[in-house]
């Protein structure tokens, strides 16, 4: 159980409720604040129209001065994470979300559920993707879709983290299909593929790369029904790892 289950599983799943000084990184601090005040907004479980604690206390907690902690509050309120109302405080938006995660996904407190359901979503609509991809791809496209099909392929055998090129791979089968409602769909994708390798771990890389040649080729080769079938089959197993996960997680919970 624990060799499917490992550290970085649990750590995504369970998120820590526990702040890194923030003057550690390399981007501005207001940027790093920021991050961290996203941070205490999903580890809080705060929602729509709570209240963020007032300027002293996070820069108390963040050890920042408070005019750090206004420009990350002002960085925020453009991203529709939080909203200033005059006299009243900071409040979180009623449909928080950014440029990289419009639908806000990663304010929702159940990951593992949401994992689930992007994957019910994903498994109706990218196979029709990859379908039109198919039928639409130029051969320029078709240079990209190898380029970052060997990309992840590459990150995987190398042991790198293969999770951004895998986003990219989806994003440019989505681009293929020339169509312009589909490619502001794919936060939708990406989202799903990055939380996917989080609760996921190791599991499935040889797969991947195998499904990933096979979609990639079945639309270069113009071949409709194979793309939409090789892309189905990808998700399915995707769908089915999760779920298998979802539950050995249940398990150790009802055993602590």
């Amino acid at each position: 159980m624990a060799g499917r289950l490992d550290r970085h599983v649990k750590q995504e799943y369970h998120m820590s409720a526990e702040f890194k000084n923030v003057k550690s990184s390399e981007t501005t601090l207001p940027e790093r604040v920021a991050d961290q005040l996203s941070q205490l907004i999903i580890d809080r479980k705060l929602t729509a129209e709570d209240k963020l604690p007032n300027e002293f206390e996070l820069a108390e907690q963040l050890n920042v001065g408070r005019g750090t902690i206004r420009e990350a509050v002002k960085l925020l309120v453009a991203r529709n994470v939080l909203v200033i109302r005059r006299g009243k405080g900071t409040y979180i938006a009623s449909n928080p979300g950014t440029v990289e995660d419009p639908f806000g996904f990663a304010f929702y407190p159940d990951q593992m559920t949401l994992a689930r359901d992007l994957l019910n979503v994903r498994i109706r609509l990218e196979p029709w993707v990859a379908r039109l991809a198919a039928e639409r791809s130029t051969e320029a496209d078709f240079a990209l879709l190898r380029e970052k099909c060997a990309q992840v392929e590459d990150d995987i055998l190398s042991g790198r983290d293969h999770l951004t090129h895998d986003m990219d791979l989806h994003a440019a089968i989505a681009e293929c299909t020339q169509d312009l409602v589909i490619p502001k769909l794919i936060p939708i994708i990406t989202y799903s593929v990055r939380l996917f390798g989080s609760l996921n771990g190791n599991d499935l890389l040889a797969e991947t790369i195998v499904d990933h040649r096979q979609i990639v080729d079945a639309i270069c080769a113009h071949d409709p029904d194979a793309a939409e079938r090789a892309m189905l089959q990808h998700l399915e197993k995707n769908r089915a790892e999760i779920s298998y996960v979802a539950e050995e997680l249940s398990k150790e919970t009802v055993e602590e």
